[in-house]
């Protein structure tokens, strides 16, 4: 049918006729024409292939909480916005998907399950090179996870949301029991036991002090600030004096009504936040959670986790975690570099300040770095300044470095099984600590 009759819109036999007339009287001119329109058809193929689809689509999967999740947003739309190439997407797929995302932010478990197998991530620092864009991150030190980690040093993946535990207190509830908050109320564990009693006899005997991630709290990170072994040999050895003493004095203050745990972490940050808890022992990034709530009261104080004041050069150093940016393996070079540009757009100074603000996560770079020393966000990033003062205070010994086999999620959760009988008045201090060690030493982690 010409385009004549498609235009004016015919409708039925009138349309029909019309389109048989002109297909009888073209016939002897088509035929004619046939060889002549091939070669421009075949041109205007290829020029149709050869013009642009349109942007490249980069998929993102992660699994961060609310807060993080729109930071996350936040980084994605800004990238988008200047990104002629390639666009970034939030996607609900995961790496266990027939055709997984380009990027995937894993941790936890589910990071070890990736990694677990056959190879299924393409390493960050051979990307970065293949596609021409500098690495701009800090030299992996040895109190970071070793998760994204090569044993070479270099960067399988990009760790996003580091964290290392810190001590929050609440600025109204400390001044009412008559404890100064002008200087860090507490730096030992002994400190901390005089706080709590004073805040629990001035209107928080509810709730003096909670703690989340107990077992990464009280065995790893305790254990690396105070310079103490968790391993002998390569067998955990964390039920000595050392950790049964101090795990005792947890105990004591669970009994007596000091130290509350509650489901998951999201709730201890909610009772925090609603003023029912004085004290919060947790990660770094939680600030992101509690600084936004300055602006209706909630006055939030940010310090170093307390250390065991008669532990011998204590306080040393504690330990980074958190998820990574993984890049999946099979993936078209094209992609690849889009991937790369996203990385390096992440690891922007401005993005990097923005990051740490907004999501509450360490910094990846010396700028980011340099940018949390700054005074011009006022305590914005106070969080950040604790906790790399913390993870620095020190240069890192073979005690108070990461090991790997502490930090899998099977160890922690036998670890968190073992104190929860603790808590509850089901053990003692040591019992615990030697059934953990036991059934690690053993490989019986159920």
């Amino acid at each position: 049918m010409s385009t004549f009759i498609q235009g004016i819109g015919c409708r039925g036999m009138v349309c029909a006729i019309g389109a048989v007339m002109l297909a009888t009287l073209a016939m002897p001119a088509a035929a004619q024409a046939k060889k002549a329109k091939a070669p421009a058809a075949a041109k205007a193929a290829k020029a149709k292939a050869a013009q642009p689809a349109g942007p490249l689509q980069i998929e993102l999967s992660q699994n961060l909480p609310p807060s993080r999740s729109k930071a996350l947003q936040d980084l994605v739309k800004r990238f988008n916005e200047q990104s002629q190439n390639a666009q970034v997407t939030l996607v609900e797929s995961n790496w266990q998907a027939a055709k997984p995302p380009h990027m995937m932010i894993l941790g936890g478990a589910d990071e070890e399950a990736f990694l677990s197998g056959k190879t299924r991530y393409k390493p960050l620092h051979a990307l970065m090179k293949e596609a021409g864009v500098a690495l701009q991150t800090v030299k992996p030190a040895a109190m970071l996870t070793k998760k994204p980690v090569s044993a070479r040093g270099q960067l399988l993946a990009l760790p996003v949301a580091l964290n290392t535990p810190v001590l929050y207190f609440n600025r109204a509830a400390l001044k009412r029991a008559g404890v100064s908050t002008e200087n860090p109320p507490v730096t030992t564990w002994s400190d901390l036991q005089g706080v709590l009693s004073k805040v629990a006899a001035n209107g928080y005997g509810g709730c003096p002090l909670t703690m989340v991630e107990p077992g990464r709290v009280l065995i790893e990170n305790n254990s690396a600030w105070n310079n103490v072994p968790v391993l002998s040999g390569k067998q955990p050895s964390f039920n000595g004096l050392f950790h049964v003493k101090y795990i005792s004095l947890m105990a004591s203050w669970a009994r007596a009504d000091l130290l509350k745990f509650f489901n998951d972490r999201a709730e201890s940050e909610g009772r925090f936040i609603k003023g029912e808890c004085a004290v919060f022992i947790g990660p770094s990034d939680s600030w992101a959670e509690f600084h936004p709530h300055h602006s209706t009261g909630f006055d939030v104080g940010v310090t170093r986790l307390p250390y065991v004041d008669d532990a011998p050069g204590a306080p040393q150093n504690t330990l980074a975690d958190g998820a990574s940016l993984w890049v999946a393996a099979g993936k078209k070079s094209v992609e690849n570099k889009a991937v790369a540009n996203f990385v390096k757009f992440w690891l922007q100074p401005e993005n990097q300040v923005i990051w740490q603000r907004d999501a509450g996560y360490l910094p990846l770079n010396k700028a980011g770095i340099f940018a949390s020393e700054s005074t011009l966000l006022g305590d914005e990033l106070e969080n950040i300044k604790v906790a790399i003062k913390q993870l620095s205070n020190r240069p890192v010994t073979a005690n108070s470095s990461v090991q790997p086999l502490i930090e899998r999620e099977a160890t922690r959760r036998v670890i968190d099984e073992e104190l929860g009988a603790v808590w509850a008045n089901h053990k003692s201090a040591k019992a615990a600590l030697d059934s953990a060690v036991a059934r690690l030493s053993s490989g019986k982690k159920k």
